[in-house]
């Protein structure tokens, strides 16, 4: 696949955040170098990924009629890391395509 073609995602890292740091997409450890690599204050995932984001009315009403699941891509990025020697987690950091 070539750079053009390939989807690839981006998260920003907090601020504070500093090694060593664990990732989780979707609660599934990742490990870097096979699964994203850090690129500044970002991780870069070699693969797309979807937040969900708000439903619609027509959506809500159609999921409590039964007519309708909700079975979208919703990925969440979780990272892990130690503050002033405690261990804290900045969850479902947004995702956003990588340009």
């Amino acid at each position: 696949m070539s750079e053009t073609t390939r989807q690839r995602t981006r998260v920003q890292l907090p601020v504070d955040v500093t090694r060593p740091f664990d990732v989780f997409v979707n609660g599934v450890p990742q490990r870097e170098g096979a699964d994203y690599i850090v690129r500044g204050g970002w991780l870069v995932f070699e693969r797309p990924m979807k937040e969900e984001g708000k439903l619609g009315l027509m959506r809500w009403a159609s999921i409590m009629l039964g007519i309708a699941g909700s079975y979208r891509q919703n990925d969440s990025v979780d990272v892990a890391y130690e503050r002033d020697g405690r261990k804290v987690v900045a969850a479902k950091i947004p995702v956003q395509p990588y340009e």
